[in-house]
């Protein structure tokens, strides 16, 4: 197994952990351009079962969508990568994931439709989390994740929610709901 750091891969893009280094900081701010230099267009990410369902699909857009849905509840997003392993085509990258919730952070269901929603709390929060990439032809074909949504929850003000927040959560599901609907019929 091969351990590097970013450093020692300044984004060689042939080099399969300067390719998934290069995905992760695209999240905070890459263009669909970016994620299509990077990102297969049969590639799947496991983790988007609870995300919009254009992050659903296959590809550099449905990568993409994923990113506009996390900017869209969290603004100074970043990613720290602490260490870098690759073994041939797959590379697992350890980071911390910070930023600031002030949007609301919408969750959906395995039908599409909003679940879930953390209206803004203007916390900052930073929580680890391992992304784990396989390559086929130089790109991204498959993501999969562990991360700590605990510390993110607990940091971001979600829990333990007062009587005012899980009101507040009530009224935003109720909202996002209604623009998700608003823009499906459109």
């Amino acid at each position: 197994m091969q351990k590097t750091s970013p450093a020692q891969n300044p984004g060689a893009v042939d080099d399969p952990a300067a390719v998934c280094v290069r995905s992760i900081h695209i999240m905070a701010d890459g263009s669909l351009a970016d994620f299509q230099a990077v990102i297969h267009p049969g590639a799947a990410n496991r983790e988007a079962a609870h995300e919009p369902a254009a992050a659903r699909g296959r590809g550099p857009a449905a990568f993409h969508a994923s990113a506009l849905w996390l900017r869209a509840a969290f603004s100074d997003l970043r990613w720290d990568i602490h260490q870098v392993a690759a073994d041939g085509e797959v590379v697992a990258v350890h980071v911390t994931m910070s930023g600031r919730h002030t949007g609301p952070f919408a969750r959906y269901d395995a039908a599409g439709a909003v679940s879930q929603v953390m209206p803004p709390t203007g916390k900052t929060f930073a929580a680890t989390q391992t992304h784990w990439f396989r390559l086929a032809d130089g790109k991204i074909i498959e993501h999969w994740a562990n991360r700590d949504d605990l510390a993110l929850a607990q940091q971001a003000g979600w829990i333990p929610p007062t009587p005012r927040y899980l009101a507040r959560m009530a009224i935003a599901r109720r909202k996002t709901r209604a623009s998700s609907s608003a823009r499906t019929a459109a």
